[in-house]
């Protein structure tokens, strides 16, 4: 069975504790290292499983709550807001803080980056913004919208970020988001029937306090930007050529465009030179693949993939 510690460490932001959690194998001491990176409106304690699953066959696993979100919050005020400027760089130092401090505590270990939905678009910031600090990487549930719509949702929150301000909650973003995905499963039984077929884990995601408040349009005009930086060719040769990527989503995924926008984004890293790109789609899976009801043979996809790349690097 996993040890689960949880620790804090300064955010980038100068105001606030970043809280962390860190899974250790029981009985040896870890052979590699996988941070995780959540998506928008979640935590890590989520993550829980699948980190536990990884522990036990033999890596040291650690994530954080981002700012806005679980207990690096301070109280639900702060749910669903990165700060008043700069918000997506906060996110993407803070993750790279985090990196560095475990790379501290486990020298010399191979390190692996994996994110899920947002957190996957704040992975392929840091790997522009920090190249070659990581030995792989693992994109979940990611996409990319066109750059017409990027740019009109940055517009509308940029809007009514000046007129209402960055703490307000937009019904009209929220439905041209977030509702969007969900309306594509009508009938739907919950307002989260887009992030998995499982209803059991979209009855607790709906009952879980730390997943129920809805982004404020500061949050969504950071995440645009955060998305038109992305999707920059300039930016994206930036990356180190040789951080293999690995992409996994399911194939009803909005987030991904059922697929289209996760062979976009492998179409970005190959362009962009990158040597080692790989996709999985699973079918009729939805947004969360970790948490669908084939999981098992998604976290076994993961590790077979992290396996390979431990023994790649070990042979040079």
């Amino acid at each position: 069975m996993a040890l689960r510690e949880e620790f804090s460490y300064p955010s980038s932001d100068g105001r606030h504790q970043i809280h962390a959690l860190r899974w250790l194998p029981e009985e040896s001491g870890p052979r590699a290292v996988v941070q995780l990176v959540h998506g928008i409106s979640e935590h890590m304690g989520r993550y829980d499983s699948f980190a536990s699953y990884l522990a036990d066959h033999g890596f040291a696993v650690v994530g954080h709550d981002h700012l806005g979100h679980g207990k690096t919050a301070r109280g639900r005020r702060e749910y669903g807001f990165l700060g008043e400027q700069n918000g997506w760089t906060y996110l993407v130092h803070d993750a790279h803080t985090l990196r560095e401090l475990t790379g501290e505590r486990f020298s010399g270990l191979p390190h692996f980056l994996m994110g899920h939905s947002m957190g996957s678009f704040v992975v392929r910031t840091y790997l522009i913004d920090y190249p070659g600090t990581v030995d792989g990487c693992i994109l979940s549930g990611t996409g990319q919208e066109p750059p017409f719509l990027v740019a009109f949702g940055r517009g509308l929150s940029g809007l009514l970020l000046r007129i209402k301000g960055g703490n307000h909650v937009s019904g009209l973003v929220t439905a041209l988001s977030l509702g969007a995905y969900n309306r594509q499963f009508r009938p739907t039984r919950t307002s989260a029937d887009w992030i998995s077929r499982d209803q059991a884990v979209v009855d607790a995601y709906v009952r879980d306090p730390m997943c129920r408040f809805v982004p404020t349009v500061g949050m969504f005009h950071d995440m645009m930007e955060g998305l038109q930086f992305i999707s920059d060719p300039r930016n994206l040769r930036r990356m180190d050529p040789y951080t293999p990527v690995y992409l996994f989503s399911g194939d009803a995924d909005p987030v991904g465009s059922r697929g289209k926008g996760v062979r976009k984004v492998a179409g970005f890293f190959r362009e962009s030179g990158c040597r080692d790109v790989t996709v999985k789609l699973y079918p009729g899976g939805r947004h969360e693949m970790l948490n669908e009801i084939n999981r098992d043979t998604v976290y076994q996809d993961v590790l077979d993939w992290l396996e390979l790349h431990i023994m790649t690097k070990e042979g040079g």
